[in-house]
């Protein structure tokens, strides 16, 4: 059920935040906001439970998910761009290459593509890392950011065209408990990954 108070909330901050100058944003990045962006009001909650996805193409419902899966609906809303098939792909020829927290001996179609380190590897394995610095400009809208949050928890989020009320940082488009939101936590956590993927 949808809280109407944080929905409001999270609306008067959308309306509220000031936008990059027109143009600043390329068409794809744009693009590739809107799809996030719809998320809102959408995905409500936060669920990590496993499940057993169609492939490819395969989503848990969109009233629930994790802040991965703002990530993969977007690409596939925006481009079609399917995150579990390349994922499971470069997976399939490079398992080695990949994580091994989760005692697997084999790509997992349905799990895979929604842990936040898999997407780094992928990510960074298709030539899309960029620098992680402190400085907000080099943080572009449309671009990926990876952070640890509080228990070593790895998050996912897109940056946004918007930026913070003081006009210092851009706001994130992201899933880290309450569902899909657009908020300014760009700096609250140690950033662990910048990237630009798919956005040229």
């Amino acid at each position: 059920m949808i809280n109407r108070r944080d929905l409001l909330s999270a609306f008067v901050v959308f309306l509220c935040a000031p936008a990059l100058p027109a143009g600043a944003a390329s068409a794809r990045a744009v693009k590739l906001l809107a799809a996030a962006r719809a998320q809102i009001g959408v995905t409500t909650s936060y669920d990590p439970a496993y499940v057993k996805l169609a492939f490819p193409g395969g989503d848990v419902p969109r009233d629930r998910g994790v802040c991965t899966d703002v990530v993969i609906r977007a690409y596939r809303d925006a481009f079609a761009v399917d995150l579990q098939a390349l994922v499971n792909a470069d997976m399939a020829k490079h398992f080695a290459r990949y994580p091994k927290h989760w005692g697997l001996k084999k790509p997992d179609r349905n799990i895979d593509h929604r842990r936040v380190p898999n997407l780094m590897v992928f990510l960074a394995r298709a030539g899309a890392s960029r620098t992680v610095s402190k400085t907000p400009a080099d943080y572009q809208p449309g671009h990926l950011v990876t952070m640890l949050l509080p228990g070593n928890l790895p998050h996912i989020a897109l940056v946004s065209d918007k930026l913070s009320g003081d006009g210092q940082r851009p706001l994130v488009i992201h899933n880290i408990g309450g569902g899909t939101r657009e908020e300014d936590i760009l700096f609250a956590h140690a950033i662990t990954g910048h990237y630009k993927f798919q956005l040229a």
